[in-house]
């Protein structure tokens, strides 16, 4: 591991975005992703990488219906030694442009990538504004959420595949437990407690319980998509912090939801429960696999969750 890391260093230094990248740009409309494939990426593989980024942001652009930014980039550098991982570190760079940095297996399959989910997690990042200060557990825990749903709506996950991985998620988290630490203590010492799993999956619980609130007051004309698509239409070039943009999503879908809710998550001293979560939406545990069930009051929602813009 540690000399991938130093191959990582060693290559961020050559950078990307120097003339050892070849650059593409991909339009939507009259957005603009750029996308920099730096020179050790062989030449037969670099259309299969393109397409790779391409499907990616293609997902993230099913949330809102177009991309959050009309114009970013993303820079592609391979790991100059073996890793099991087709994306074993991968990182986002807030500025003008906002970059998602990709660091890749270079011979890794399209199918392996495609099937990674760190590029999801990273781009999900963007569906907010600059999280300017503290509360690492409403980004990293958005990210966590939508990771899932992306690959579900890309055809990815099957509904009881995506909804398995969100249980094991929420069981990491349980399992990372610091009772004696609010999680907003924990996010802001996640590195020196070890707490990523609790600080990550109680931030994506925040969201799933937000997304299921939200739906159900609204009759599903409202969800986390179109409230988050709301908050980058009016704030997405503003330094944000987590507990402001859980405010103006209040203020924006006329709900007292998003910011009672985050204080709460935030002096919680374990991870909410998910079963009864769970249980809500007509998902049932048996010896730690997911069951769907039909006929429960919130399978309208749950499914709507999975298959996203305009299905809610």
């Amino acid at each position: 591991m540690r000399f991938i890391i130093l191959s990582l260093i060693f290559l961020g230094l050559l950078g990307p975005t120097s003339v050892l990248a070849k650059e593409y740009a991909l339009q939507r409309d009259d957005q603009e992703l750029v996308v920099d494939i730096h020179f050790l990426v062989p030449a037969k593989r670099k259309q299969e990488v393109l397409s790779w980024v391409e499907f990616v942001a293609d997902s993230l652009a099913g949330v809102y219906g177009r991309w959050p930014r009309d114009s970013w980039r993303v820079e592609v550098t391979p790991v100059t030694l073996y890793s099991d991982d087709p994306v074993p570190w991968a990182q986002v760079h807030r500025g003008d442009p906002d970059t998602v940095s990709l660091y890749i297996d270079a011979m890794a399959s399209t199918e392996k990538l495609r099937h990674n989910w760190t590029a999801y997690h990273e781009f999900s990042h963007l569906l907010i504004p600059y999280r300017g200060w503290g509360d690492m557990w409403f980004s990293e825990g958005l990210a966590s959420y939508y990771q899932n749903l992306l690959q579900a709506r890309a055809g990815l996950l099957d509904e009881t595949e995506m909804w398995q991985k969100l249980y094991e998620g929420f069981k990491r988290g349980q399992s990372n437990r610091r009772p004696d630490l609010s999680l907003a203590e924990l996010s802001s010492r996640m590195r020196e407690n070890r707490s990523y799993m609790r600080v990550y999956w109680s931030g994506a619980w925040y969201f799933l319980r937000a997304d299921v609130e939200l739906r159900r007051r609204t009759h599903s004309t409202q969800s986390l998509d179109t409230a988050l698509a709301q908050l980058n239409a009016c704030c997405a070039d503003r330094a944000m912090s987590a507990r402001q943009m859980a405010a103006r999503l209040d203020q924006l879908t006329g709900q007292e939801l998003f910011l009672p809710l985050f204080d709460q998550v935030a002096a919680s001293q374990d991870i909410p429960a998910f079963d009864t979560l769970f249980a809500e939406l007509g998902l049932r545990i048996e010896n730690d696999r997911v069951i769907l069930e039909a006929g429960a009051a919130g399978v309208s929602i749950r499914e709507g969750i999975c298959r996203g813009r305009g299905q809610g």
